[in-house]
C-alpha cells in the first residue's frame, strides 16, 4: 500500500508549506489587522500587505479614531517593515465615493439609517480587494475582524467569535459562500481583545497600544450631520415636525438632525407622553413622531438577502432562525419567510422597536455559533 505524502494542512488551511503560501493580509493600520500579519509572517507565510486609501489623504492625516487615514497608513507601513514582508497602499478614493458615502448619503436622506461599513466590506474589501488579492497570486486573503471561518459538512461556513463583546458577524453577513472560500479570519478564535494586544506586544508592534477606531472613517467625531449637509446641501432645509395624521406640531432645521426612536431635541412640549421620532420623509421634509408603541415592529420586509445556509433559501417556506436587527443588540427568536432567492419576511416574535430601513438584518442559527446570512430592510 503507498504511503501517503500529502503534506498535512498548515494554519490557514492550504496542504503546503506556510513558505509556498501566499496570503495577502488587508491591512487599515489597527492593532487587529497588525497582529493578523505579524502573526502570518512570523509562521513563515509569503505575507503582502495591503491597505486601502479610502478618502482623502490630506484631511485624513490628522484625524484619529478611524480606520484607512493617512496616520494609519504610515501604520501598517510600519509594521510590515518591521516584520520584513512587502506592503502596497491602493487608491480607492473613487471606488469608494461611489459604492459607499454616496449611498449613504442617499438612504439617509430617504429615511433610513445606513449602515456603511456593511457596505464597504461587500463592495470594496470583500470584492475589489479580494481580486487584487487573486490577482496577486494569493492563495487566500487574511483580514483582522472579529469573526470565524469554519469547515462543515458542504464546505467553509461562518461563525460568530468567540467572543461575543467583539463579535463582528452583523456587518459581515453579506459575506458569499465564494468570498468566504478565499477568506481567513485568524483573530475569531481569540478569548478577548487582550489577547490580540498580548499578541502584538508579543511581536513589538508599534500600534501595541494604538486605541480601537470608533467612528465612521468617513464621519469625524460620529457626526453624520455634518458629512450629508456638505454631500448633500438641500438635506439641511428646514420643514415640519407632523404626528400620524399630519397635523404640523412644530419646525425643523433639517431632516438629517433626527434618527428613528429619537425623543430629546424635538421640541414639543406640554404632553403627557413623549413622542419619538418614528419615520423622517426628505421629500416632503417631514419629521413624523408619534407615541413609543409606533415604534415597536414585528414583520420585518427584506431584500438584497445573502444566503448562507446549505439547503437553497427557497426549500422551505419557513426558517425558524434568530436575528439581529441592529449590531448592539443580541439576536432574538424569529421566523424568516422567503419569497425568492433575494427577498423575504422576518416575523420577530417578540416586537423591536427601533427597526429601521436601511439597516441589516442578520440571521442566525438559534442553536449554533453560525450565520446563515441576512438581508437589508426596507419600507415594504
Amino acid at each position: 500500500m503507498p504511503l501517503d505524502r500529502t503534506p498535512p494542512l498548515n494554519s490557514l488551511g492550504f496542504a503546503k508549506a506556510p513558505a509556498d503560501t501566499r496570503v495577502v493580509v488587508a491591512m487599515s493600520g489597527g492593532v487587529d489587522s497588525s497582529v493578523v500579519a505579524a502573526m502570518l509572517a512570523e509562521e513563515g507565510y509569503d505575507v503582502v500587505g495591503v491597505t486601502l486609501q479610502l478618502y482623502d489623504h490630506g484631511a485624513a492625516l490628522a484625524k484619529k479614531g478611524a480606520c484607512c487615514a493617512g496616520i494609519d497608513i504610515h501604520d501598517a507601513r510600519r509594521v510590515a517593515e518591521d516584520m520584513g514582508f512587502p506592503h502596497y497602499v491602493l487608491d480607492y478614493e473613487n471606488v469608494f465615493k461611489d459604492a459607499v458615502i454616496d449611498e449613504f448619503a442617499d438612504s439617509y436622506l430617504g429615511g433610513a439609517t445606513p449602515v456603511p461599513c456593511i457596505r464597504c466590506n461587500e463592495r470594496v474589501k470583500f470584492k475589489d480587494l479580494l481580486e487584487t488579492a487573486k490577482d496577486l497570486d494569493a492563495d487566500c486573503m487574511a483580514t483582522g475582524h472579529y469573526i470565524q471561518r469554519k469547515m462543515g459538512e458542504n464546505g467553509a461556513e461562518l461563525h460568530c467569535a468567540a467572543d461575543a463583546n467583539r463579535d463582528q458577524s452583523y456587518f459581515l453577513f453579506s459575506t458569499t459562500k465564494d468570498q468566504l472560500d478565499y477568506l481567513r479570519f485568524p483573530l475569531g478564535h481569540l478569548p478577548s481583545k487582550n489577547d490580540t494586544r498580548a499578541l502584538a506586544e508579543k511581536y513589538g508592534l508599534s500600534v501595541a497600544d494604538k486605541p480601537d477606531s470608533q467612528d465612521i472613517c468617513f464621519v469625524p467625531n460620529g457626526d453624520y450631520a455634518a458629512v450629508i449637509r456638505k454631500l448633500r446641501p438641500e438635506a439641511a432645509n428646514p420643514g415640519d415636525i407632523v404626528d400620524s395624521d399630519g397635523n404640523v406640531l412644530a419646525r425643523h432645521d433639517g431632516v438629517i438632525n433626527y434618527t428613528i426612536g429619537q425623543r430629546r431635541g424635538l421640541g414639543i412640549g406640554g404632553l403627557a407622553d413623549p413622542l419619538y421620532v418614528v419615520r423622517l420623509d426628505a421629500d416632503k421634509a417631514q419629521v413624523v413622531v408619534g407615541p413609543k408603541s409606533m415604534l415597536a415592529t414585528r414583520t420585518v420586509p427584506l431584500r438584497e438577502i445573502n444566503w448562507l445556509g446549505d439547503a437553497p433559501l427557497m426549500s422551505k417556506s419557513e426558517w425558524p432562525i434568530a436575528v439581529k436587527v441592529r449590531s448592539t443588540r443580541p439576536p432574538i427568536d424569529a421566523i424568516l419567510r422567503p419569497i425568492s432567492d433575494t427577498t423575504a419576511e422576518v416575523e420577530l416574535l417578540v416586537p423591536e422597536e427601533g427597526v429601521s430601513p436601511g439597516q441589516a438584518c442578520v440571521f442566525y442559527d438559534p442553536d449554533s455559533s453560525r450565520i446563515f446570512g441576512g438581508g437589508w430592510i426596507h419600507k415594504g
